[in-house]
């Protein structure tokens, strides 16, 4: 990409940077004509031309099919975020927006919710956030209730204050004294580890120590993997607005949408370019095929990692085509961010 900025002067990124502008906010391949009269450089359509070429070569624009406008290539987009793009502040409607919906709640779990429900509807495409990893989260506290037949109400504390209510299903019906006597031996042998340390644990203490614990100790452990031993992949991510980017032309194609939405619902893909942007501090874009998944190839994911505590517990960002408004969605995506670290401090994540 420095070779192809190196390889432009200021009229070339100008034309650039009103091709793109242009093609943003229209949809349509934008033509030598419209170049000359919105580019304010005087320059004729024949010279627009040659730098289009210039630019096609450049692998920074292409023309569609057989008209005679041209668009911008992944490369072209990145170029203009990069060097060419003019972010403003978040206007104070929209801020205000975020601000009172991510005020609504006490609860650290439906306030992620709420922020990905606030950035598909503010953005009007897919608003993804990412739950904590599991080491950050650190087990305190059980308390087993018995409902009906094998049913069993667990109360779970993590770290300093957060409260979780899960139903279980046991192997067998469990008296209220068995219970508590199973909550007894959790709290002593787990209390303040993470819940990634006890799913390890409690794996390897039932296929290693079954012959040296006792019977209510083995209930104990066997209760506590119906608990934590999940695999996750329900809490990874809140995903919202998926809908919205069926009305989006460039990804209307079925073949396109059927290969967009498998990854949302398989979920390793959007896991492993999340994950990525836990590295990075800021916003973090990628531009089409930059994700390295061919199911993202016409869409930019647009993201930026939030804090508790001054440490990164999470990721949240827009999915959409790449034909986005990146003016708008980075601010948005970076305040948001900000914006949920300060609604969940001093609060913990949940894992549920």
């Amino acid at each position: 990409m420095a070779k192809n900025q190196f390889a432009l002067n200021e009229r070339s990124l100008q034309l650039l940077k009103t091709l793109v502008e242009r093609y943003i906010s229209d949809g349509q391949p934008v033509g030598s004509r419209v170049l000359s009269k919105d580019s304010e450089l005087n320059l004729s359509p024949a010279t627009v031309r040659n730098v289009m070429s210039d630019l096609e070569d450049l692998g920074l624009v292409c023309s569609p099919h057989t008209s005679a406008g041209r668009v911008p290539t992944a490369s072209g987009y990145r170029l203009f975020v990069d060097s060419l793009l003019t972010v403003r502040p978040l206007d104070e409607q929209d801020l205000s927006r975020l601000h009172r919906g991510l005020q609504v709640t006490e609860d650290s779990g439906q306030i992620i919710g709420c922020t990905s429900r606030l950035l598909a509807e503010l953005t009007q495409m897919a608003g993804v956030v990412t739950l904590p990893k599991r080491e950050t989260i650190n087990f305190r506290q059980i308390e087993f209730l018995p409902l009906s037949n094998t049913r069993v109400l667990v109360i779970f504390v993590t770290n300093e204050q957060e409260v979780h209510n899960r139903i279980i299903h046991t192997s067998r019906t469990f008296s209220q004294a068995e219970l508590q006597c199973a909550a007894n031996y959790l709290n002593s042998v787990y209390c303040g580890q993470s819940l990634a340390a006890i799913r390890e644990s409690v794996l390897k203490d039932l296929q290693d120590t079954q012959d040296c614990i006792n019977q209510s100790m083995l209930d104990a452990i066997a209760m506590a993997k119906l608990v934590f031993n999940e695999d996750g992949s329900q809490d990874d991510f809140v995903l919202a607005g998926e809908t919205n980017l069926m009305g989006v032309s460039e990804l209307s194609d079925m073949d396109r949408l059927k290969q967009l939405f498998e990854a949302f619902s398989q979920k390793q893909a959007v896991i492993h370019l999340l994950d990525q942007c836990m590295q990075v501090q800021g916003v973090q874009i990628f531009i089409g095929e930059e994700s390295g998944y061919q199911e993202f190839r016409h869409c930019s994911l647009v993201t930026s990692s939030y804090s508790v505590s001054n440490r990164v517990v999470g990721v949240l960002g827009v999915i959409g085509p790449t034909r986005m408004n990146y003016q708008k969605i980075i601010p948005f995506v970076d305040v948001t961010a900000k914006l949920l670290g300060a609604a969940l401090n001093p609060k913990c994540l949940s894992p549920t």
